[in-house]
């Protein structure tokens, strides 16, 4: 689609959406409120589905935010020109990056581009990449390895996201792997992972949210019912070793194979960062001496901020620490003492160093950018009231569907994970209604409570505008629209298995049944899958290594 009709489509479709909201308070927007007189509506949910709509359509994700943002704006601002102008700064652009936890991440993006600059340069990740060829001989092998690598970094999603996109990028372009998937399985074992390992940034924001009960015992006793991540893991390894592709993710698979383009599209906005780690007399051990000082560091910085030096033990420190501000104090010091490693092994030089901030700021833009827009948009959503919208929908009579509750809190978390692009606002948010159900017992708690999650990791996982999303993007460097249309099928995939196995679980509250269950269904799918595409099916280790 060309520009043109990219900013025609825009226009009409945000000239239709006033349209449709005008009527709802005409005659009264020459009143000044705080409040939108929309607000708890669906109309609180429009901007982020017309920004994800607009996104998916013209595959221009800064406009299709803009866009949404500005909806929102004029919404919240009962469709007052100035005041909706106004907000977008006031109430948008200027809160989110005056965001204490969002400035963490922006710095946890900078530093860490700055250490793969640092790597780079050096010559440690060509080093790595020869190494691992030598090591590691086929395209399975070389996916299962971004895999492992994404099982192991379980502490937290965003260090998940970047590390293994840096690390696995130079092996998996080796082996033609293309980097929607390699974006792929970079998110799918960040956000999926975390949320069913009990030491985590993820545990220690669910034990946060639920009030009432030990958060954390709750947490452990609903992993085998994450159904969604459970899943999303079976999958990845059986698609590799069963060689099945399918939705736009073939597309890109069969390009990066056959002619050796691992974007698809003309759009590559990282493609001049690739020769960069051709430079540098480094060895492989610049790259794993960093990459371990890196983890070390941002490990004991969340410990830190969880208050291990005042006598808590590992499991409640990180059930307390604060993950943006532990990622940032980590890899700050870890960027010193990379530094002067670097400088101690005499594979860079000061001059060399220091050059490396700049590149690392600009190598991180994109994902600045984005994220920047995604949480101005997430900020002015719940301006419009979408936690009221949700909770009403539960308050409304889900609640009295206890056999079909956790089907429909599935549902429910995934739309609204999506529709704001944040899974930990989104249990935030329903976790406290769920727990206060009355009629539950202890297992269909249990269960409800892992639907909760699991909705909200999906819907995460879907959208255009989550920052682990955009992060496992910008780790891949693979275009960001390209990473979410060919995600999508196989993530909407998982979730309809998930969702038939969480009406089992209504009827049967039983781990032992429903799990195996939905595993056996979800492989049946995936052969069925599989014999659908063998007449077009190409195979893919044989064309790699012809």
């Amino acid at each position: 689609m060309n520009t043109t009709k990219s900013l025609t489509l825009l226009l009409v479709i945000t000239l239709i959406f006033a349209a449709l909201a005008w009527p709802a308070f005409a005659e009264d927007a020459a009143v000044e409120e705080q409040q939108s007189m929309l607000y708890g509506t669906f109309w609180s949910l429009a901007p982020p589905i017309i920004a994800i709509v607009l996104a998916l359509i013209t595959k221009e994700v800064y406009s299709s935010l803009f866009i949404g943002i500005i909806s929102g704006a004029l919404l919240y601002a009962n469709f007052n020109p100035l005041n909706a102008f106004t907000a977008i700064f006031t109430e948008g652009f200027i809160p989110s990056l005056a965001d204490e936890w969002n400035v963490g991440i922006l710095i946890f993006l900078v530093v860490l581009g700055t250490i793969v600059c640092l790597m780079n340069k050096a010559g440690g990740s060509a080093a790595y990449g020869k190494w691992a060829a030598q090591k590691i001989r086929s395209r399975k092998g070389a996916i299962l390895a971004a895999f492992g690598l994404g099982v192991l970094i379980f502490v937290d999603d965003y260090f998940n996201c970047l590390t293994v996109g840096n690390i696995m990028r130079p092996i998996t372009d080796n082996h033609r792997v293309s980097r929607a998937k390699l974006a792929y399985i970079v998110d799918a074992t960040a956000a999926p992972i975390c949320i069913i390992a009990p030491i985590s940034s993820w545990a220690a924001a669910v034990t946060g949210v639920v009030e009432g009960y030990d958060g954390f015992e709750l947490f452990v006793r609903a992993i085998p019912y994450n159904l969604y991540s459970i899943l999303t893991i079976i999958m990845i390894i059986f698609i590799t070793l069963m060689e099945i592709e399918y939705g736009p993710m073939r597309k890109h698979e069969l390009n990066a194979i056959l002619y050796g383009d691992l974007y698809t599209t003309p759009d590559r906005p990282f493609e001049d960062q690739d020769g960069e780690a051709s430079t540098g007399k480094g060895k492989v051990i610049d790259l794993l001496i960093p990459v371990l000082i890196l983890i070390v560091l941002c490990i004991l910085g969340m410990l830190y901020t969880g208050g291990i030096l005042e006598g808590e033990d590992i499991i409640d420190a990180f059930a307390n620490c604060d993950a943006s501000l532990g990622l940032s104090l980590g890899s700050t010091v870890a960027l010193i003492l990379i530094i002067i490693y670097m400088l101690a092994r005499k594979v860079l030089t000061f001059n060399e160093c220091m050059g490396c901030f700049p590149e690392g700021f600009k190598a991180m833009v994109p994902a600045i950018l984005i994220l920047t827009f995604a949480w101005t948009l997430s900020g002015i959503t719940g301006l419009l009231g979408a936690k009221e919208y949700v909770s009403g929908i539960f308050k409304g009579g889900a609640a009295n569907l206890l056999v079909l509750l956790p089907a429909i809190v599935f549902a429910v978390a995934i739309g609204m994970s999506f529709s704001t692009g944040t899974s930990w606002g989104t249990f935030g948010i329903i976790l406290p209604i769920v727990t206060a159900i009355e009629g539950l017992d202890s297992e269909l708690l249990i269960i409800t409570v892992s639907a909760c999650l699991a909705g909200a990791v999906c819907g995460d996982h879907c959208s255009p505008i989550s920052d682990t999303t955009i992060m496992s993007s910008t780790g891949a460097m693979c275009n960001h629209i390209n990473h979410v249309q060919t995600q999508l099928p196989y993530a909407m995939t998982v979730a309809a298995v998930s969702f038939v196995g969480y009406i089992l679980a209504g009827f049967v509250h039983s781990a032992w049944v429903v799990l195996p269950v939905s595993i056996t269904l979800m492989l049946g799918v995936l052969y069925l899958i599989k014999l659908m595409t063998s007449d077009k099916k190409v195979s893919l280790n044989a064309k790699v290594n012809a």
